[in-house]
Formats: structure tokens, C-alpha cells, sequence
């Protein structure tokens, strides 16, 4: 294990709940003490969002491209592809490029780039480097990559395309990577995966879904350890939200409480580290909840948001800040 926090980390998730709301306040006095009372709402303009004390600016403003469209060979069990069908097909090169210039034409600030998996759970982005940095060249709008796994050769067509971040869900157990994932020696190669971009000076925001093993926590404090021994720009924290017409439709989600453990441990171990909880996790009064112990753990931003997490958070001393673009630009914001 890399770092202290890390060591118990196992046993985080099973403290009694008076001793996980003292770890949680720690977590939260460390954050305002390192980074101020700011907390980061961000929503994305791939989802549609509005709530009281937010609306969307405009649509337009970060967008989520597809470079498969809708394909995808690895058919991870809790998506399926799935979740694809929310995003803009862009398949070829070219039609990338034309998207992202009529997003620059309408005043947007960046894209979310991303695609299906190929059956050894790379995307396929070598072929559209060159648009990708002309992208960045020539619009000058933010580019976030969802990379997958990811080959030295197209890690560094997007460091030289100078991306700005690049994100990869890290697995922490072999089992799981293996029964979900359907990828062998998962947590080795996501690992190599983040060294290959950070030795190439390329931001990485690593996720880490809890309740992946079909709702049950498994590998997540391990995720962790494995991310804590490289220099991520930020880390998410999302969770399983079970998808229709996938294996895991009936599936029971973690609970807040046990998401808002992970994020605690991530909290307290990696102190100078952006911790955010991502847009991908249970909506309704789960999330509310969820939301509410975010806040209590001390992370630096929430995506989507709920009114419910704005108010709370304002109850605990903080001070929202929204923002129509990804998250995984936190660290941006954070180091200003």
C-alpha cells in the first residue's frame, strides 16, 4: 500500500458510523483547509441539467463525442454499450474535426472524446490523432479523452496534441476485471496504462466505479492504491447505476454511505489530489443522499449535482461554483 490511510483503508468501510462521521469530518476540515470553501458543481452539457440555482448555459458547450458510435467488443456487463447511445457519433476522423468546429462556431468550450472498446479494452484513437490536435491547434477548445487502455503510440500523439486530460476507469480487482470487464491482469495493465501517459506529461483523472462486482464492493480501496502510485491530476469517484437490457439491470447499487466511504479513504489519502464524485451514479433520492455525504467527505466537486447537495453544501460552510463542463478539468480550477 502507498500511503498510510490506505493501509486501514478495508476497514474504513466497515467502522462503526460514529467513527466513519469523524473520519468524514476530518476529510472535510483537511479539504477546506488545502483548498477554500469552493465546491465545484459541474454538468456537462452531453446531460441535460437544471436546477434551481442552475440552468445549462447553452448545449453546446461540451459536447461527448463517439469515435465508435455505438460499437463496442469488450461489452463490459454493467453497460453493454450502453451507455454509448448517449453520446454523438463521430466515426471518422474527419466528421471529428467538422463536429468540434461547428462546437467552436456556437461559442463552446470543449469536447468529451471517447468510443467503445476494442475485445483487449483499448479505444480505438490512434487514427484520429491528427484531428484531435487539430482540434486543439486550430479551435482551441478543451479536450478531454476517455482513453481505455492505451498503446505508447497513441499516448503520444495525444500528449503532443497537448489534451488536456485523459481518463481511465482503474480496476483494483483481478476478478472483477476479469467477470466484468472480461479483461485479464486488468489492474496491471490500467496501471501501465497511467504510467505510460503521466511519464508523457499527459493530465490523468482516473475513476474509480464502486460496486462494480454487481453492486458489492470489491478492488475499490485497491483502485486506489494502484492510482496513488502515479501523480493523477484528479480523481472520480462514480458508482454503479444499473443500466436496462444489461446483466446488471436488477442489480441493487452500492449505498451512499458505502460510496461516500470510498470517497473518504480517497479523500484522506490523497490530500493534494482533487477527489470529485462524478456524473455517473444513481439519480433520485439516492443521489441526494450521496451528494450529502460528498460534501461531508470533502471533496472538490460534484457533477450533476442535486439542489438538495447545493443547499447542504451551503449548510456546511461552502460555496458552489457551476460550471457546463467536465470535471475532469477540476484540477484546472482548483489550481487557479
Amino acid at each position: 500500500m502507498v500511503f498510510e490511510i490506505l493501509n486501514d483503508g478495508p476497514a474504513v468501510l466497515k467502522v462503526s458510523s460514529e467513527d466513519f462521521r469523524e473520519l468524514m469530518a476530518e476529510g472535510l476540515n483537511q479539504r477546506l483547509t488545502i483548498y477554500g470553501n469552493d465546491l465545484l458543481c459541474y454538468s456537462p452539457t452531453a446531460y441535460p441539467y437544471e436546477i434551481r440555482d442552475h440552468a445549462q448555459v447553452d448545449p453546446q458547450n461540451f459536447v461527448s463525442l463517439s469515435v465508435t458510435g455505438t460499437s463496442c467488443s469488450l461489452m463490459c456487463e454493467h453497460c453493454e454499450g450502453r451507455l454509448l447511445k448517449g453520446m454523438e457519433s463521430t466515426i471518422t476522423p474527419e466528421s471529428l474535426f467538422d463536429r468540434c468546429k461547428e462546437i467552436k462556431a456556437l461559442g463552446g468550450d470543449g469536447v468529451l472524446i471517447s468510443g467503445g472498446s476494442d475485445s483487449e479494452g483499448y479505444v480505438p484513437l490512434e487514427r484520429f490523432v491528427d484531428s484531435i490536435q487539430r482540434v486543439k491547434t486550430e479551435l482551441d477548445l478543451e479536450v478531454v479523452v476517455h482513453t481505455g487502455l492505451i498503446s505508447e503510440k497513441t499516448a503520444q500523439g495525444l500528449a503532443q496534441a497537448q489534451i488536456d486530460a485523459a481518463m481511465l476507469d482503474v480496476i483494483g480487482d483481478e476478478r472483477v476485471s476479469k467477470n466484468v470487464y472480461h479483461l485479464e491482469d486488468g489492474p496491471r495493465k490500467t496501471r501501465h496504462s497511467l504510467d505510460i501517459l503521466e511519464e508523457l506529461g499527459v493530465p490523468t483523472v482516473p475513476h474509480v466505479l464502486v460496486g462494480l462486482d454487481y453492486g458489492r464492493l470489491a478492488g475499490e480501496i485497491q483502485a486506489l492504491d494502484l492510482i496513488a502510485q502515479g501523480n493523477p491530476a484528479a480523481v472520480v469517484i462514480i458508482a454503479l447505476s444499473p443500466i436496462r437490457k444489461t446483466l446488471m439491470e436488477n442489480v441493487t447499487p452500492p449505498t451512499p454511505e458505502e460510496i461516500g466511504r470510498v470517497i473518504t479513504v480517497a479523500r484522506l489519502g490523497m490530500k493534494e489530489v482533487p477527489i470529485l464524485l462524478g456524473c455517473a451514479r444513481p439519480m433520485g433520492k439516492h443521489k441526494i443522499e450521496t451528494d450529502r455525504f460528498a460534501v461531508q467527505s470533502g471533496v472538490n466537486g460534484i457533477a450533476l449535482i442535486s439542489q438538495e447537495g447545493v443547499d447542504f453544501a451551503r449548510e456546511s460552510g461552502l460555496n458552489p461554483v457551476f460550471l457546463d463542463v467536465c470535471c475532469s478539468l477540476a484540477y484546472k480550477t482548483v489550481s487557479d
